[in-house]
């Protein structure tokens, strides 16, 4: 007779946000279809690639009037057994946040900038739910390759960029060039 399997405990939002208001010392926490992600900060070398990185998307969307990006922290709930706090992320204009996060219920971009700790939730777990929920583009920012992995819904693979990015949305009338090799020696 074997041993019957431990029944793996499912998070709901509100226990996530209750626990974020009882301990702001705490570290991160995102819940993904019922699980629980917990995060140490991040380091000082991921902050100032996400600091770098954000300024150009930040500068960039900001001109088309019509998109909005910011850092985490932030509980955007794609669905209701979900928050995630993406490091850079852009939301249409349309659903800019007033009180609470609550308006914002579709991303044009999520970027994750890899930690050690939170590598494989980053590329497994964040990568099929943000391609399940059809979020535009997931870019996977990894420091120690010095490459950006870049995620569309449909893709199975990434497509890698160590030297150059563009993207343009569908709001965009130009690129935004991003400079990868740059972002990566600069910090």
């Amino acid at each position: 007779m074997g041993m019957p399997a431990e029944a793996r405990r499912r998070w709901t939002a509100h226990e996530v946000a209750e626990m974020q208001r009882e301990d702001c010392a705490f570290p991160r926490f995102e819940l993904v279809d019922g699980d629980l992600l917990v995060t140490q900060a991040p380091t000082p070398r991921h902050q100032s690639i996400a600091a770098a990185l954000f300024v150009r998307i930040y500068d960039y969307v900001n001109l088309s009037g019509r998109a909005s990006a910011l850092m985490s922290p932030a509980d955007i709930r794609l669905d209701s057994d979900t928050t995630v706090q993406p490091d850079i992320f852009v939301y249409p204009r349309e659903s800019e946040p007033i009180g609470d996060w609550s308006s914002i219920r579709s991303l044009l971009l999520a970027v994750e900038v890899l930690s050690p700790s939170t590598q494989r939730q980053d590329r497994t777990i964040k990568r099929a739910f943000y391609q399940r929920h059809g979020v535009s583009e997931y870019w996977i920012v990894d420091a120690e390759a010095e490459q950006i992995e870049r995620w569309l819904p449909d893709s199975s693979l990434p497509s890698i960029h160590d030297s150059r990015l563009e993207w343009q949305p569908a709001f965009a009338d130009v690129a935004l060039v991003i400079d990868v090799a740059n972002l990566f020696h600069r910090r």
